[in-house]
């Protein structure tokens, strides 16, 4: 019940009914469900940057290739070599998890700037690889066909609403992880490494073992959405793991806003529609976009969400102020007003205790 009182949360939970009730809104238009189950996939992949970026604050510019390199595993193992989609899935997640892993080893040890540059140049190099080795991965000519998911003969997931609802799942899934997160004492410490490294390893958090979890835990959810989105579009060409792809999460969650548990999901389906509305002018999307985004960026840093968060807080602080001048004064025998008891202190909010404090 305390959960259902916190504004965040429920924000989060509109959200999510919205985009469940999607099916029920645009049944019978496989475009429209198409367009917000990719979406969703790169919402996954953005919720895998929230945790780098949003609560560590490291700006990791791979996220796009961990996302090609899903996609590309589950398209060529599906293709190429027959693999069923769940075997060739599970198996593309954990190579895209040691993939992320290793490159952390290397990428962590620089810092601000110098981490952003070193993670862009590991997603420039999987992008040249997936789109210069046409040995493997078919380079420009890109991977066509990719198997559906198997349903055991209970659910045929060729059905656009079946797809719908498969993403949706993991969706939630990754949604419940980030939150749980955020609660959690692991989340506290990335968030101790966002606010200063040194305080973090002074008060004895292992920085170095934090960031390297963050960081295969975001190549781990870049992997899940781009095996997701291999299934769902049926082709993927090397544009799925390029540097527009990075950028593409990174304005996704800041519209979204960093560090919310609904922020991802938000700005990746409002971004995603946007650039749907504008496919006609593609090579010009961004100069209608990018003032949007700076707009943003200067007047609600914190996204969407963010923005909404702090707008609240500021509201619930001035109906507070307002029940404290409202509230009657407690009044002795001689009609003077008596000393403030804990009691009225607490109803008035002028005393708070130290479970209120923490």
């Amino acid at each position: 019940m305390n959960a259902l009182k916190n504004p965040r949360l429920l924000g989060t939970f509109a959200v999510v009914v919205l985009i469940g009730a999607a099916p029920a809104v645009f049944a019978g238009e496989n475009y429209a469900m198409r367009v917000i189950t990719v979406g969703m996939c790169a919402a996954i992949a953005v919720y895998g940057l929230n945790i780098i970026l949003g609560f560590t604050g490291q700006l990791s510019l791979a996220q796009g290739g961990f996302f090609g390199i899903g996609a590309y595993g589950v398209g060529l193992l599906t293709t190429d070599y027959d693999w069923s989609f769940w075997s060739a899935f599970f198996v593309s997640v954990i190579g895209t998890a040691v993939i992320g892993y290793l490159c952390g080893l290397i990428a962590l040890r620089t810092k601000d700037e110098y981490f952003a540059i070193f993670t862009m140049a590991i997603g420039f190099i999987i992008f040249l690889v997936i789109s210069r080795w046409e040995a493997v991965t078919h380079a420009h000519s890109g991977v066509n066909n990719v198997k559906f998911p198997e349903g055991a003969g209970i659910v045929d997931f060729s059905s656009p609403i079946a797809m719908f609802y498969l993403v949706f799942l993991v969706l939630l899934i990754c949604i419940y992880i980030t939150h749980a997160i955020r609660r959690s004492s692991v989340g506290r410490t990335l968030l101790t490494i966002r606010t200063s490294e040194d305080l973090a390893d002074a008060i004895g958090v292992r920085v170095g073992f934090s960031k390297q979890l963050a960081f295969a835990a975001s190549a781990v959810f870049g992997g899940i959405g781009g095996g997701l989105y291999a299934t769902v579009v049926g082709f993927i060409g090397p544009d799925a793991a390029s540097i527009d792809k990075t950028f593409e999460f990174l304005m996704f969650i800041l519209v979204g806003g960093m560090g919310t548990v609904a922020g991802p999901l938000l700005g990746s389906m409002i971004v995603t529609f946007l650039f749907e509305l504008f496919q006609d002018f593609q090579a010009y999307r961004f100069i209608v976009l990018g003032p949007i985004i700076v707009a943003l960026v200067i007047f609600a840093p914190r996204g969407i969400i963010g923005y909404l968060g702090e707008f609240i807080d500021r509201r619930n602080r001035r109906r507070r102020l307002a029940g404290m001048r409202r509230s009657p004064k407690e009044t002795g025998p001689d009609g003077r007003s008596a000393a403030p008891t804990a009691e009225t202190m607490t109803e008035s909010g002028a005393g708070t205790t130290s479970e209120e404090t923490k």
